[in-house]
């Protein structure tokens, strides 16, 4: 598989890379922080994925570059470190030089990779006896109980995850949460209105004018009282009776219905706002690293 430097493959991968770049972030061991050198750059695969880091160790006047598989480092963006896991500074320093003017084709990356398979890597030197040269073949045939034969034509770097597979022990990302309010609204009821008739009774008053008819009886004396009535003419008849009928006025009371008013019921609506509170949480870091070099960004 082709390799290319990062910014060959990628020319704007500072707008379209996640994360801080890792060029130039210096390269230091882990076991007592001493640096080895710095990134000089990034070679990734066709499909863009990291597989190693060209360091410049700087030892000398030019200066000297190596690679190392990306699984061997842990990149510590909050100091500004790539640390080289289980290596020593003198390990750095006897890495094969890595040679930019020569063809980095399958027999030379086997060789890089033969390197670093060496049994309990990281707590004895690194066999660097053999130099690299692209011009060298490979002899894969040969194969040993702890280091195993690879084909360099079907080779694929998922194969060794030790090497290529950035490892998530050495990587670690702490997710920090925090609660919060979510406001919505619950429908319910509060109560009922009942809207209803019933029927009272009082007692009402009308006032009725009403006529009665009474008989008086008068007695006067004409003015001719005492004058003599010539014969005939008084007419003395036993039981006349003279009769006067008398009348007078009830009041006739009946009832009839009006309408008296009208009563609309309808609903309206209000708008409010209510304050409601509760406990949260949230996740805060604690970071205790005493008398090493943290710094947060």
């Amino acid at each position: 598989m082709v390799l290319y430097k990062l910014e060959d493959f990628d020319p704007d991968y500072r707008d379209t890379i996640q994360g801080d770049d890792i060029k130039g972030l210096g390269v230091y061991t882990e076991s007592n922080n001493e640096k080895i050198g710095t990134v000089n750059d990034v070679l990734v695969d066709d499909d863009g994925h990291f597989r190693y880091l060209i360091v410049d160790l700087g030892f000398w006047i030019f200066g000297k570059k190596v690679l190392l598989p990306v699984g061997r480092t842990r990149i510590d963006h909050g100091t500004d470190r790539v640390y080289a896991i289980g290596m020593t500074r003198e390990q750095a320093e006897n890495l094969p030089e890595f040679n930019e003017r020569l063809s980095l084709d399958q027999d030379y990356e086997e060789r890089v990779r033969g390197v670093y398979r060496q049994p309990m890597y990281g707590t004895q030197p690194l066999d660097t006896s053999t130099p690299l040269d692209a011009s060298t073949p490979v002899e894969t045939s040969r194969t040993t109980t702890s280091t195993p034969a690879f084909n360099r034509d079907t080779y694929k770097y998922e194969q060794e995850p030790s090497l290529y597979q950035l490892d998530e022990a050495h990587h670690q990302t702490l997710r920090l949460y925090e609660e919060r309010l979510i406001a919505n609204k619950r429908r319910q009821k509060t109560g009922e209105v009942a809207v209803g008739k019933r029927v009272e009774t009082e007692t009402a008053r009308v006032a009725v004018p009403v006529e009665r008819e009474r008989v008086v009886i008068e007695r006067v004396t004409p003015q001719d009282a005492g004058k003599v009535v010539p014969p005939g003419e008084a007419n003395f008849r036993e039981g006349e009776v003279a009769r006067v009928e008398i009348h007078e006025e009830t009041p006739d009371i009946r009832k009839e219905a009006v309408l008296r008013e009208e009563v609309r019921v309808k609903k309206v609506v209000e708008q409010d706002t209510v304050q409601a509170e509760d406990t949260i949480r949230r996740e805060e870091l604690d970071v205790n690293a005493p008398n090493l070099p943290i710094e947060e960004r």
